[in-house]
């Protein structure tokens, strides 16, 4: 979906419409299913929509139904959603409230391409009239068995424990928090967040060829998962700190 500012909330969920019934006359409401009835959601420039249609991705991102006229309607599984944002042109852009950011798994950062991928797609946009065609790798039914492998894998004491303890520095009311987090944060993570560094871990474990989790794997994780989360106040912007930075810190510790 490409979101724009005068794309609506039932743009991206669907609406009740009136249907006449031809043999009989009657009318009766018939729910149309938007674009977020899909396995996976494309929400390109998601922050240059206002607020209002943002909101229609809470309840799909987190309890994976649509609500329209007070009827709930499933969304098939596997569903997420992928949203991009241009952090460049701010102009005519709105932020994504921190309840709804709270709900991305990952926040990753695109930098410019390396040079042999950048000859890459300039040999294929500016050379060839036709692109390759995708093809199926997998299959949804092959995606929600690798997520429930994913729950499967064992995480040790030690190792969840760790992960509590990394998310819990981010918050500045802890008692045990650094100093840098207490110096240049507004608010820290919250307890979804080590509900996603857990299970990010374990599917990192997995692709490395392991059943096990070890902290090699929340460590590694722990900016992409976190860096969304963290909301760094004025003193930060003044020093100059960056999230990234604070978490290093955090996760060096």
């Amino acid at each position: 979906i490409q979101f724009t500012p005068d794309l609506m909330p039932t743009d991206v969920t669907g609406t009740d419409i009136i249907e006449e019934d031809i043999t009989t006359g009657h009318r009766r409401w018939t729910f149309v299913p938007g674009p977020i009835f899909t396995n996976v959601l494309l929400a390109d420039e998601v922050n240059r929509t206002p607020p209002k249609t943002q909101a229609a991705l809470l309840e799909a991102m987190q309890e994976h139904s649509v609500t329209v006229r007070g009827t709930t309607h499933a969304l098939s599984p596997p569903f997420f959603v992928l949203a991009t944002q241009n952090p460049i042109e701010l102009e005519g852009t709105y932020p994504l409230p921190e309840a709804q950011l709270d709900r991305f798994l990952f926040n990753v950062l695109l930098d410019y391409l390396s040079t042999e991928d950048e000859m890459e797609v300039v040999d294929r946009n500016t050379t060839r009239m036709e692109l390759p065609q995708p093809e199926a790798c997998t299959s949804a039914q092959e995606i929600i068995r690798f997520q429930w492998l994913v729950r499967q894998v064992p995480l040790s004491l030690q190792v969840r424990r760790r992960a509590v303890e990394l998310v819990r520095a981010t918050r500045p009311i802890e008692p045990g928090a650094p100093e840098i987090v207490r110096r240049y944060v507004r608010y820290g993570a919250s307890v979804r967040a080590t509900q996603f560094l857990c299970l990010a871990a374990k599917a990192r474990a997995l692709m490395q060829g392991r059943y096990h989790v070890i902290d090699e794997d929340v460590h590694a994780l722990a900016l992409p998962v976190l860096r969304h989360r963290v909301l760094t106040n004025y003193q930060a912007e003044s020093d100059n700190k960056d999230v990234d930075e604070i978490l290093r810190e955090v996760v060096a510790r």
